[in-house]
């Protein structure tokens, strides 16, 4: 191989291993500033967006033991790689599609396994990293808070039959 296409193929590798998933988008009839506007919806996911050549993409994909994406490879693609919120960056890519109706999604890739659109799309749907914390936060949460309200609750009782008696003795 050529130094300038082991270049190339080195640089798309690097990309491929900056997260775990990898976007291939068609982004044919897209401007420059729509790229920029696309760039920067990704950015706050940590995500970025890569032009890459289909010959180049696939001899990295198959360097990095990514599964064979040869058949998608056609037309103009690029790549969405980087951060570690691939629900968030597939609703950035969903909403750009939806706002532009430009940018197609191809396939992607999640943990070594072929997504295709319908896939995608579904994990879009799906709340982001932080609702997820959120809520397995408060499903380790509500156990302990019951306990407290059960242990609280003696002594509470208690106190009531307590104030009962204090009460009925000083006669009302």
């Amino acid at each position: 191989m050529r130094p300038e296409k082991q270049y190339l193929v080195e640089e798309v590798s690097s990309h491929l291993n900056k997260s775990d998933y990898v976007y291939l988008v068609n982004y044919e009839g897209i401007t420059v500033d729509e790229i920029a506007e696309l760039r920067a919806a990704l950015d706050v996911h940590g995500a970025e967006f890569h032009v890459v050549k289909n010959s180049i993409l696939n001899v990295a994909a198959t360097s990095v033991d990514y599964p064979d994406m040869s058949n998608h490879l056609t037309g103009q693609t690029a790549i969405v790689v980087g951060g570690d919120n691939p629900s968030g960056v597939a609703k950035a890519i969903g909403a750009f599609f939806k706002d532009k109706e430009k940018i197609e999604l191809k396939v992607g890739v999640l943990n070594e396994k072929i997504l295709d659109r319908a896939q995608i799309e579904t994990l879009a749907k799906l709340p982001g990293l932080e609702a997820l914390r959120g809520q397995l936060l408060g499903l380790f949460s509500q156990p302990a808070t019951s306990l407290v309200r059960v242990f609280n609750a003696i002594p509470q009782s208690t106190l009531n039959v307590l104030q009962a008696k204090v009460r009925a003795e000083n006669g009302g």
